[in-house]
């Protein structure tokens, strides 16, 4: 008998441990006025979906509960049988979310307490900066207002936590706490657009709706987290950009473009016009909107891969800047570079970099306003030092941006200091472990195939850019390891 009264008593600490949870991020969601409130929100998005729904033809649709139960058997039987060991599947709180946050800050408590510039640290090279200063900003959130717990659904935590959109709420919902919520990423826009023929731009508002509303209504409610894995894992492996191994697909069965592949085939082979999905989809409304365009026919030498169709992007807008490696090499103590910090916003923020100013491409005026910049930091120096070396284009998201890359030597064997904040003069080896972009590390390389001893492209540099690697921290190589299992085949 006492064992009923243990575990009810259980239960009622877990409701009113629920309960609590639930009344913390009621009283967050009220104070924040970025966004509608969490019910209007969701409400509102129900109201999309059924709109949306409205106005697509069934044949881009999951209408039969069969075909969706079917879907999600085959799918999860698969992933059970093929996922590979990665390390959020381990610890999935934790992962989910922070990427491990590593083993040098082992819990949120932990990472709110480090400061920013530790965690630019770690993060250095990783690329998309702006999630690790948002990740720390999470971390405070949650030790500092939230009372040390994590929302725990999809909505409040895109709510509450900065920096948290739409899919990574998603997938800490489903795979940290078990909610029945949907997630699309590159690997699903790809799955789900060949497993319903859907063709046009999935760029689109339209058909990120019907995409987003087409996850959340397949999500396996018992497994919601191992539903979305398994999707984005098929995305990752087997229904990929190129080269798709559709015969150990788990869902060809069910794949609306692996169909339209076999009509072709056969309608090649009997000398028959090609079929288009129009007529299938919405055979008297006219242009379906989530077909292919006329101008986009049917490339039999593609297959599957006719779908998705290729978002449109705008290239990257192209900038030049000059940047300069200062050296001490006589310094006392050792050779130190100057390095100055980036504003706390922007491109970059946060991060340390050589000194810099933005030009024209023409090298006409690149010397005056470079060494301009360099003495608004340390103050006088000679302009005859300043020396080219050459140049480092790095393309960003959105931004192509070309280094003029320059060098002057001090000889002085006293430190020159200021006593301006965002300074630091650093050795070489601070440097590699500095809070620094790939891109700094490229134009530092240039600088040191300047240098007496090296030569540019040689066997030195490639042991250089090993020994470089050798150097990550462990905490270091445990982010870079999470970011690549989808990276390689995340594009649609």
């Amino acid at each position: 008998m006492k064992k009923p009264r243990a575990a009810a008593g259980s239960r009622s600490r877990h409701r009113k441990q629920s309960s609590s949870q639930e009344g913390r991020e009621k009283r967050a969601l009220s104070s924040s006025q970025a966004k509608p409130s969490g019910p209007d929100a969701g409400l509102a998005r129900r109201q999309e979906e059924v709109v949306l729904q409205a106005s697509v033809s069934p044949y881009h649709l999951f209408r039969d509960t069969a075909e969706v139960t079917v879907l999600r058997k085959n799918l999860l039987s698969w992933y059970d049988l093929e996922k590979r060991d990665l390390p959020w599947r381990r610890q999935r709180v934790r992962w989910t979310w922070t990427g491990g946050h590593t083993l040098k800050w082992p819990t949120l408590q932990d990472l709110a307490s480090a400061s920013l510039e530790e965690v630019n640290q770690l993060w250095a090279g990783l690329g998309y900066y702006s999630r690790g200063r948002r990740l720390h900003e999470g971390a405070r959130k949650v030790i500092e207002e939230l009372g040390g717990h994590m929302p725990r659904t999809a909505e409040t935590l895109q709510r509450l936590l900065p920096g948290v959109g739409r899919y990574t709420a998603g997938a800490i919902a489903s795979i940290a706490f078990g909610q029945a919520a949907g997630v699309v990423d590159g690997n699903v826009v790809r799955v789900l657009c060949r497993v319903r023929a859907i063709g046009a731009d999935p760029s689109s508002t339209l058909v990120s709706q019907h995409l987003w509303s087409l996850a959340q209504q397949l999500v396996d409610p018992a497994r919601p987290g191992d539903f979305n894995q398994a999707a984005m894992e098929l995305g990752a492996t087997v229904c990929t950009p190129q080269r798709p191994r559709c015969s150990q697909c788990p869902m060809q069965s069910l794949c609306r473009a692996h169909q339209r592949v076999e009509r072709e085939q056969l309608s090649a082979s009997q000398s028959l016009p090609s079929s288009g999905d129009v007529e299938e989809c919405a055979p008297n409304t006219g242009q379906c909107q989530l077909c292919a365009p006329p101008t986009e026919p049917w490339d039999q030498t593609l297959g599957v891969a006719n779908f998705p169709r290729k978002a449109s992007r705008r290239p990257p807008r192209e900038e030049c800047s000059a940047t300069c490696v200062l050296e001490q090499p006589r310094a006392v103590g050792g050779a130190r570079i100057l390095l100055v910090q980036r504003p706390n916003s922007g491109l970059l923020a946060g991060l340390w970099e050589f000194p810099s100013v933005t030009v024209e491409p023409s090298q006409q005026h690149q010397p005056k306003a470079l060494l301009q910049e360099l003495q608004s930091w340390v103050g006088p120096l000679p302009a005859t030092r300043l020396q080219h070396l050459g140049q480092v284009v790095h393309t960003f998201s959105h931004i192509k941006l070309t280094y003029q890359v320059y060098s002057l030597t001090l000889e002085e064997q006293t430190l020159v200091t200021t006593s301006l904040p965002g300074v630091r003069w650093l050795t070489r080896e601070e440097f590699h472990t500095a809070a620094v972009s790939t891109a700094m590390k490229k134009v530092f390389r240039v600088y040191e195939g300047q240098q007496p001893g090296t030569c540019k492209g040689s066997k030195r540099s490639q042991v250089s850019t090993l020994s470089r690697q050798k150097k990550l921290s462990p905490g270091q190589k445990v982010l870079d390891s999470f970011f690549q299992p989808y990276t390689s085949a995340g594009a649609p």
